[in-house]
């Protein structure tokens, strides 16, 4: 099968591919489980519906989750621990207030020992470290299409190893 992350050499330019459904959706968060490591720090933005969570799912299950993957959107993180990794799935899509980051200590979240993927980053303005990989989600008339790009150096080797 033709893999189309490896016809772009250049890292600087974002990957964009068209998923036609669900199953599309979760085979792509797979193949993205494969160049996770700690560290890394992961945005995934797009419209209501657009498959954040889902895609959420296919990585989780790649890595070896078994259970429901759910958005975290009333209580803002969910935490998956895989052997000594953490997974931080965080949904600031009722995120209101700077004041809440704090008082949830969601800073001491972000370190070499995790991965976080952060839908809905925006609403949480400049309180979030850079993104390393940057995953934009939107419908169209063949289904969704998908842009993933790097927003560090880290973020440029990880995919990179694709």
């Amino acid at each position: 099968m033709h893999n189309p992350f490896l016809s772009n050499s250049d890292t600087e330019q974002p990957f964009i591919l068209q998923l036609a459904n669900e199953t599309a959706t979760l085979a792509l968060g797979e193949k993205i489980a494969s160049i996770l490591h700690p560290g890394l720090i992961i945005f995934l933005s797009g419209e209501l519906g657009a498959g954040k969570t889902t895609l959420t799912r296919g990585i989780l299950h790649a890595m070896g989750y078994l259970g429901k993957v759910k958005s975290p959107t009333y209580n803002l993180v969910e935490i998956y621990k895989f052997s000594r990794l953490y997974l931080y799935h965080f949904d600031f899509y009722r995120f209101n207030d700077p004041i809440e980051w704090e008082e949830a200590g969601f800073r001491d979240f972000f370190n070499a020992e995790t991965i976080c993927l952060i839908e809905w980053p925006e609403k949480a303005d400049k309180l979030l470290p850079a993104a390393d990989i940057e995953i934009f989600l939107r419908f169209n008339e063949l289904g969704r299409e998908i842009r993933i790009q790097a927003g560090t150096e880290k973020g440029k080797q990880c995919l990179k190893s694709w």
